[in-house]
């Protein structure tokens, strides 16, 4: 009966990542919505590799629903790129790329998955640097119901993991408080600053 349960919420969890995805890759065709670069291109590099870790210790259909959405970050990485020139990119973005990209080897030198995960995870919230310094200033070209989605989706990874370890959880959990925490900052912003005209002639900014 567990094993049916987390099997279900594995499945939700995958199928809650494309649900989620879709919508944004068509905001970033748009225009509607602008990433970051630099947290894409680390949370793409992160994740891919948290998904190994996971699936070593055990992680079951919870850690392949980590490598689906490594795999799909990394797509919004290469459409970030192609839309960089609509994201300002400032000195403190460059300084948050540095300290994840001389963190991100520390995991090869690490003895075990446990602490590869506990580096990765550091790597990864480090990712969130750039992207909340974005929805300070610009709280509107992001998409908070993206990040709600994503919210829910780590909480169904965790319940999909077959064993609990440092190792399987401690990803899901450290994204799921970050993405809550960058909807508050978003939210909170959204009441001081008016919605550009463009984004709000279009349906999806108004959903996000």
């Amino acid at each position: 009966m567990a094993g049916a349960l987390k099997s279900l919420a594995g499945a939700a969890a995958a199928a809650l990542t494309i649900y989620a995805f879709l919508p944004y890759i068509r905001g970033i065709l748009r225009g509607t919505v602008r990433p970051h670069v630099f947290s894409w291109v680390i949370w793409g590099a992160t994740t891919l590799v948290v998904f190994f870790a996971a699936l070593q210790s055990g992680g079951g259909l919870g850690a392949w629903v980590i490598g689906l959405s490594a795999t799909l970050t990394l797509f919004i990485a290469v459409l970030a790129w192609k839309h960089r020139a609509d994201v300002t990119i400032t000195r403190l973005d460059w300084l948050f790329l540095l300290l994840a990209a001389s963190s991100l080897p520390l995991w090869y030198f690490t003895a075990s998955p446990v602490w590869a995960v506990v580096v990765l995870t550091a790597v990864d919230l480090l990712g969130f640097g750039p992207t909340l310094r974005k929805a300070w200033e610009q709280p509107w070209s992001e998409s908070m119901g993206f990040y709600a989605l994503f919210v829910l989706r780590n909480l169904l990874v965790v319940a999909a993991l077959e064993r609990y370890t440092l190792a399987t959880w401690l990803f899901p959990v450290s994204i799921a408080v970050a993405c809550a925490l960058l909807i508050g900052l978003m939210a909170l912003r959204r009441r001081a600053a008016p919605q550009p005209a463009r984004l709000a002639r279009t349906p999806d900014s108004r959903s996000g």
